[in-house]
């Protein structure tokens, strides 16, 4: 059982799900790059997707370096903390450390799946999951946890 629950908050403001993806898909010049996408962003969990592209792959040319899978969870672990604010729009997120584990090579577009765990005072977790989806196939390729250091500006 999850120590984050959701529904003993206000519903996440719409202009925070706009932020988010203003950020992530227009102004961050990395996220950006790799052309990433915000499929959802509500209370507790965040959903990123980033898809295949033959400049984001090993010398192979045909599977994504893992380096990319990291940075999508490692975002949407972080994104997912801020929905746990009072306000997500102030404050930030930090990461303290992050276990990644691959679990076969990434060969398609990449979704990751992020959920809160806990949402402590300054230190939040959370699990987060990504799926490669290639010829319409998805499977899991990484699984992975992350340690946040929360900066709750506006929080009571």
């Amino acid at each position: 059982m999850s120590e984050f629950d959701p529904e003993e908050m206000d519903p996440l403001p719409p202009e925070a799900a706009s932020y988010v993806e203003r950020r992530i898909e227009e102004e961050h010049g990395y996220l950006s790059w790799l052309n990433t996408s915000v499929e959802t962003v509500e209370r507790g969990r965040v959903v990123l997707s980033i898809p295949f592209d033959e400049k984001l792959t090993n010398a192979d040319g045909r599977t994504i370096h893992g380096g990319v899978a990291a940075t999508l969870i490692d975002t949407a672990g972080g994104v997912a903390q801020r929905t746990a604010f009072a306000d997500p729009l102030s404050g930030g997120v930090s990461t303290i450390n992050l276990t990644t584990n691959y679990l076969r090579p990434a060969t398609g577009s990449l979704r990751a799946e992020a959920d809160v765990v806990r949402s402590g005072g300054s230190i939040g977790v959370s699990e987060m999951r990504v799926t490669s989806t290639t010829n319409g196939e998805s499977s899991e390729v990484v699984v992975g946890q992350g340690s946040f250091r929360l900066f709750r500006d506006a929080d009571p």
